[in-house]
């Protein structure tokens, strides 16, 4: 049987998220893959679609409403893929107690504010371009480790390279789980 993914998208969800089949594309014949559109999730309504909207409507309440519905409809230990504002959602979601086996988390922004980690195996990865990284500092007192990756920024979660990348280390992970 599969191991069961959760993809969580950016903030944009599927609106500007074409990239997403290219993971799709790879992981899905060896993951049972739960795609969730993280402005669906956090019930957004947003009148004008620019980034400061869509961040603000996060930022001011729609974290909280979409790690509380994720909680509710996941409850079973599942691997996470997470892109930007998904990945600070699974972050939360871990951190209230959301069973994750592990968390692959690229460009998730607003970590740079936690104080604690999940309880679980945890890939992040940011572009060295990327404002929104945290610092080495933060992610020793956090006790996590950050995979920095020269000459990208905040969505380098879009690119066929890291696309690959990304998706053969998490093929590794299920291959390895079913020896």
């Amino acid at each position: 049987m599969a191991e069961r993914l959760i993809v969580l998208s950016d903030m944009w969800g599927i609106k500007k998220g074409l990239w997403i089949t290219s993971y799709f594309g790879y992981l899905q014949q060896y993951y049972n893959i739960q795609f969730y559109d993280i402005q669906q999730l956090a019930t957004l309504d947003v009148p004008v679609l620019t980034e400061e909207n869509i961040h603000a409507a996060f930022v001011d309440g729609g974290i909280d409403i979409a790690v509380a519905h994720l909680l509710k409809r996941e409850t079973k230990p599942t691997h996470v893929l997470a892109f930007s504002m998904g990945g600070t959602i699974a972050w939360k979601a871990g951190l209230r107690g959301w069973p994750m086996k592990s968390l692959t988390a690229i460009s998730p922004t607003r970590l740079r504010f936690e104080t604690e980690s999940p309880d679980c195996d945890i890939h992040l990865i940011y572009g060295d371009c990327d404002e929104y990284k945290p610092g080495l500092e933060w992610a020793d007192e956090v006790g996590v480790a950050l995979n920095i990756v020269p000459n990208f920024g905040h969505e380098l979660y879009s690119d066929e390279k890291i696309i690959g990348e990304v998706c053969m280390n998490l093929l590794q992970q299920v291959t390895k789980a079913a020896v």
